[in-house]
């Protein structure tokens, strides 16, 4: 069973604690990890593009010559999609690009993303390289007023952990309250001691995250506007 420590702000070690291996023990399964996080970035498109037919660009009523006697090709209309200004065939409309994916399927997902990051065992102290995922509950406003602008941070809710935000960092750092919930039934808690313990990363998705790595809401009781570092 896998265990990390539990650190005093200061870094130092006070004492391990076990991983759930239901929830950072499993073998991880690559294929469902893949889905999830294609499901996820497609439903964080907004699906507002739009082109318009030869049916609705402004013009276009009268033909554009006779049909017969001018060496020319017959034309119909100057907004065909072949004419300059004209319509776009078979060009992208509004639509929904949300999948439909098994809540059974997240949940697996996220376990596996978990037990992917704790697979190495690598525990460190708080000066840590890369990316850091950072596992707040409600409660722990001022833990996020101390993280949030710190470039290679990312804060998220417990009862919002997922396996995009997981894969995209580094690190995974918990308090001792969201470690024990940590996972598909993961609730809000309050936090105690910091605690935290993963590996590097492995696969990493798109480092952009103008989809779902950035759309975290804030702990209740934080404001939304960020103070510049």
């Amino acid at each position: 069973m896998t265990r990390v420590d539990v650190r005093s702000p200061d870094g130092s070690k006070l004492r391990p604690v076990e991983l759930d291996p239901a929830v950072f023990g499993i073998e991880p399964n690559v294929a469902v990890m893949h889905q999830v996080v294609t499901a996820q970035l497609a439903a964080a498109r907004s699906g507002t593009h739009s082109t318009k037919t030869r049916a609705e660009v402004r013009g276009g009523g009268k033909k554009p010559w006779r049909q017969k006697g001018t060496g020319r090709a017959r034309q119909g209309s100057s907004r065909a999609p072949h004419w300059s200004g004209g319509g776009v065939a078979a060009g992208p409309k509004p639509r929904d690009y949300r999948q439909r994916t098994p809540k059974k399927m997240v949940q697996l997902a996220l376990r596996s993303a978990l037990s992917d990051r704790a697979s190495e065992e690598h525990v460190a102290a708080f000066a840590l390289d890369g990316k850091v995922l950072l596992v707040l509950a409600h409660a722990d406003e001022v833990a996020y007023r101390s993280f949030r602008n710190l470039p290679d941070v990312q804060l998220i809710l417990a009862g919002e952990l997922n396996a995009y935000d997981v894969l995209c960092n580094d690190w995974i750092v918990f308090t001792e309250a969201t470690l024990m919930t940590a996972g598909p039934a993961s609730s809000e808690a309050t936090a105690e001691q910091p605690v935290q313990g993963t590996t590097p990363a492995r696969a990493e998705p798109s480092q952009d995250r103008g989809g779902a790595g950035d759309s975290s809401p804030s702990p209740a009781g934080a404001p939304d506007q960020e103070v510049p570092e």
